[in-house]
């Protein structure tokens, strides 16, 4: 309990009641409107934090806390990711056996494409993310898939978004099957888990930039450009769906399964709310 009160301590929860009110009222497809949700979070963030101008969200909780921010300077001075999106390119460039290779599956080869994930696909009736896309692509030409949270399928994924960076997320959702995966995303957003009874929401809106033991979480809005990301914590590179998976460990819950149906759609649903900011990953992290 004293964790919960510390995190959600200062923050205005009648703001958050009015981003989250859709997804605990038995919404229907009908009243779902993504772009409202979309605008209540970024007035819920600009009034919170008036002087942190929207583009800055980009960069997370560095956007928020300046000392946090000057030590993440120093540290992008030499980017811990860097070795990560050279072998990343590497990978990118080597033929599969069958003599294709990654730029032969996407649009315009590959490159500068990282702001249109995740998108739903309407022949595989499902939304695709960057990481699922690049594992269907190996599987297409005869490779194994890659393992989803870290090592080469994070490193390809980095140098794909290293090639998109500055590109702005316009995320689309074409029909009802997608605003249906928009809703799923949002309901698990909002929906609290684990014995400690949290939701994404108290730690990435109301906790945001206030103090958890000796964490500052970070605020959703931006939250998915810097992906993947290069963790202190981790000591390498890690995907955004490693990070749900721990952040649903650290409430004492059972993650769900890594590029479900769940955080796909959960990884949509976030995307959507960051429309309009640009891609800046690889990032680093604490």
């Amino acid at each position: 309990m004293k964790i919960i009160k510390s995190l959600l301590a200062g923050a205005s929860l009648a703001l958050v009641a009015s981003v989250s009110q859709a997804a605990t009222s038995g919404n229907t497809l009908a009243t779902v409107d993504p772009e409202a949700d979309r605008l209540a979070l970024q007035s819920y963030f600009q009034k919170r934090f008036p002087k942190v101008a929207v583009s800055d969200y980009v960069n997370g909780i560095y956007a928020l806390d300046a000392p946090s921010r000057e030590q993440w300077q120093e540290i992008e001075e030499f980017p811990p990711y860097e070795f990560d999106v050279e072998e990343g390119e590497e990978l990118f460039n080597t033929p599969f056996a069958n003599g294709n290779s990654y730029a032969d599956c996407f649009d315009n080869g590959g490159i500068g494409i990282r702001q249109n994930f995740p998108r739903w696909d309407e022949g595989q009736g499902q939304i695709v993310t960057l990481e699922l896309a690049i594992n269907q692509c190996r599987e297409a030409n005869g490779e194994k898939a890659l393992g989803w949270k870290k090592g080469k399928i994070a490193k390809v994924s980095a140098y794909m978004a290293y090639t998109s960076r500055d590109n702005v997320f316009d995320l689309q959702i074409p029909n009802d099957e997608a605003k249906a995966a928009y809703l799923d995303g949002k309901q698990s957003f909002y929906a609290r888990r684990g014995q400690l009874n949290m939701s994404c929401a108290n730690c990435h809106v109301a906790g945001a930039n206030i103090l958890i033991r000796a964490d500052l979480p970070g605020p959703t809005l931006g939250h998915v450009t810097h992906f993947p990301v290069f963790r202190s914590k981790w000591g390498e590179l890690g995907t955004l769906q490693r990070r749900y998976g721990g952040c649903q460990k650290n409430v004492r819950g059972t993650p769900q399964k890594t590029q479900g149906e769940k955080f796909r759609n959960l990884e949509f649903f976030q995307t959507y709310m960051s429309n309009g900011l640009v891609v800046n990953g690889p990032g680093a992290r604490k």
